[in-house]
């Protein structure tokens, strides 16, 4: 049924012939999402109610929305929040967006921790948000962590996620050019690097190359540099029987273990996201590794 001009539903529907024509995925569930959130009404009031009225300074705010996303800008960068391993992340102009793919890393970690009540110490390196180690640190109460970054405002924005999500009490963050100043020995390393090739910058989506920082984008020349620094680290900070997880780029598989090797690192596992695509690369240090390699590629069982 078609809904009255001015109601809920009619700023719905007219969001979501919008965003289709902008091109935007899933429009009339980024439509409602949109309206939800601009509006501060609960999506089941949204769904149940869709003939509630609306005034025109509500219209007018989800219009200058609407206007903002059909130039590009996600959702998310527009309310700058992001779900991520079912928690809630605050985003600020110097992180990342975390995408859904990057969970790959959490799964893989979880995978091979036998015990979560263990006390493990966990190192994020390139920290954003503090995505990676907020949502480990959440499987693991007893684990604490620290966050590196090198933009002091990543590090503030990761700081107060630890805060909202009740971690900070398990959860530091410095800033640094990745773990320089770190010292001492890890149970479980993390990364998600900057991989991006610098030539292929100007060819990410719109979404990515216009809102995300391109210091946490650019991997160098070859898109590797970023990699071999946070495998350095990993090959002196990992304890005896520590995991290296780090995210990589499409097609760095074969690349990224040739770095794992060159740091006296052996490849576990490669893991791939929920696309199939590898997206993970889990390594030990190479005496464990001789121990306990897995096939490369093999994918595990569910968490």
């Amino acid at each position: 049924m078609k809904q009255a001009d001015g109601t809920c539903g009619w700023l719905v529907a007219e969001a979501a012939a919008a965003l289709s024509a902008a091109g935007v995925a899933n429009p009339r569930r980024q439509a409602r999402r949109l309206v939800s959130g601009a509006l501060a009404v609960p999506p089941p009031d949204l769904f149940g109610y869709p003939e509630r009225a609306l005034d025109e300074q509500q219209i007018g705010r989800v219009r200058a929305l609407l206007h903002r996303m059909v130039a590009g800008e996600p959702l998310s960068r527009i309310f700058e929040r992001r779900e991520f391993w079912g928690l809630e992340f605050s985003l600020s102009a110097d992180t990342l967006d975390p995408r859904p793919e990057t969970e790959t890393v959490i799964e893989a970690v979880l995978r091979r921790e036998p015990d979560r009540s263990a006390a493990r110490r966990v190192l994020d390196l390139g920290t954003g948000t503090g995505c990676l180690l907020l949502a480990l640190l959440a499987e693991l109460p007893a684990a604490s962590g620290i966050g590196i970054d090198i933009a002091e405002g990543a590090v503030r924005t990761a700081a107060r996620n630890a805060v909202d999500l009740g971690l900070a009490g398990s959860a530091r963050f410095f800033a640094g050019d990745w773990a320089s100043a770190v010292s001492g020995k890890f149970d479980v390393i993390l990364a998600n690097p900057p991989y991006i090739a610098s030539d292929a910058l100007a060819l990410l989506p719109r979404e990515v190359a216009c809102h995300d920082p391109w210091r946490a984008l650019d991997g160098g020349e070859d898109g590797l540099r970023s990699h071999r620094a946070v495998a350095e680290a990993a090959s002196r900070l990992l304890s005896p029987d520590g995991i290296f997880a780090t995210e990589i780029g499409v097609g760095q598989e074969d690349a990224v273990a040739a770095i794992m090797k060159a740091n006296n690192l052996i490849v576990d596992c490669i893991e791939r996201d929920f696309a199939g695509i590898a997206r993970c690369v889990v390594a030990r240090p190479a005496l464990q590794g001789r121990r306990s390699q897995k096939k490369v590629g093999m994918r595990c069982g569910p968490v």
